[in-house]
């Protein structure tokens, strides 16, 4: 079986050197050492001024709007994982959608600014597959209408966009460190900010609202993370750029052996130096993608239909529809992306996937 995802591991032997350490310690929580050095690397290959390393993704989501202060209307993407909705309706808000451009994926910043009104608190949107937001003009809308601007850049670690991290924009961005991502914990997450004062608000809220040992500085939850989490990201960290490198092999193989098939792609704005987090190719419509998904099960292939259903058929949420979103959601479908997938079985992967287009039903 190729699996649609498989993580990236470090030798075992350099993964047990650090755990070594910690067991000579005995130090496996509560800001130990490779928390604290793990951040500072990551906050030296971001080039941003803070990150929290958190228990995964969703948590950093949910203390970025606690963080915040936010209530009311969150204006957000309906095209990203469901984390990025349902964190806000767990934080007591309310998500307001607009739809996404129809070229990137991404939120539609004129939908952006039409669907503010005066309950709104912030902006919330996703880098999809890496690819990113209009930055730009989302920027200029928050500045504009005095809201912050969050990104959820779960899929953005690695990338690079007009030559700085894409992590490294917004007001506040979030990462997921999760086991399906190019540079994992296990399970883990980020919060990012330039904002010193948030940063000490995200860091006592993480640690149940701790201000030292013995005195708390107000409400907190528990979003730590631990020794043996971190030592995995140390391991991993270093190796980013090789892991990219064998993805975006994967990724050309795809781009050779699926040319002049009737397929579709988000686009990638100019500037960007992309990650290969996934492989998303949009088929011409919803019957298609479920027959040449079951073709490649039979055959041994796994794909992923990622994201779907579009966030605005949640049973939680209510409001206007999609129409782009919901239509790219019933169409895409992601192909096996890993580091250790070879040229070859992408290419076998993307003769199956032409050959299955071509043939007439």
């Amino acid at each position: 079986m190729i699996p649609v995802n498989r993580p990236a591991l470090p030798p075992l032997e350099e993964y047990t050197r650090r755990l070594e350490g910690i067991w000579d310690r005995a130090w496996l929580t509560n800001d130990g050492p490779l928390v604290l050095e793990l951040e500072q690397r990551l906050a030296d290959y971001l080039d941003v001024r803070h990150v929290l390393f958190t228990s995964n993704g969703t948590i950093a989501l949910q203390l970025a709007i606690k963080a915040l202060g936010l209530t009311g209307e969150i204006v957000t993407t309906p095209f990203s994982y469901v984390a990025t909705t349902s964190t806000i309706v767990w934080e007591g808000c309310e998500p307001v959608f607009a739809d996404v451009l129809s070229d990137t994926l991404t939120i539609d910043p004129a939908l952006v600014d039409r669907a503010i009104s005066p309950r709104t608190t912030a902006i919330l949107a996703t880098h999809v597959y890496g690819i990113p937001c209009d930055v730009d003009a989302l920027a200029e809308i928050g500045r504009r209408r005095s809201l912050p601007v969050i990104y959820d850049a779960a899929h953005a670690f690695g990338g690079r966009y007009r030559n700085r991290p894409l992590a490294s924009y917004g007001d506040v961005a979030t990462l997921s460190f999760h086991a399906t991502k190019i540079f994992h914990t296990g399970e883990g997450g980020a919060v990012i900010t330039n904002d010193s004062k948030l940063a000490h608000k995200l860091r006592y809220m993480r640690g149940f609202g701790h201000d030292g040992p013995e005195r708390f500085f107000g409400l907190g939850i528990n979003g730590k993370n631990s020794e043996l989490h971190a030592a995995m990201g140390l391991c991993l960290l270093p190796r980013v750029p090789e892991l990219i490198r064998a993805r975006k092999e994967v990724g050309d193989a795809y781009e050779l052996g699926l040319a002049g098939s009737p397929i579709g792609r988000p686009a990638r704005r100019p500037g960007l130096e992309w990650n290969y987090p996934y492989y998303p190719i949009l088929l011409q419509d919803e019957a298609t993608v479920v027959r040449v998904a079951e073709e490649l099960r039979a055959a041994g292939i796994g794909t992923r239909r990622y994201f779907y259903p579009a966030l605005t058929t949640l049973p939680y949420v209510t409001g206007a529809s999609a129409p782009v979103a919901e239509d790219a959601a019933r169409r895409v479908l992601c192909l096996p992306m890993y580091s250790s997938l070879t040229e070859a079985e992408a290419s076998g992967i993307a003769e199956r996937v032409a050959s299955s287009l071509s043939v007439q039903v």
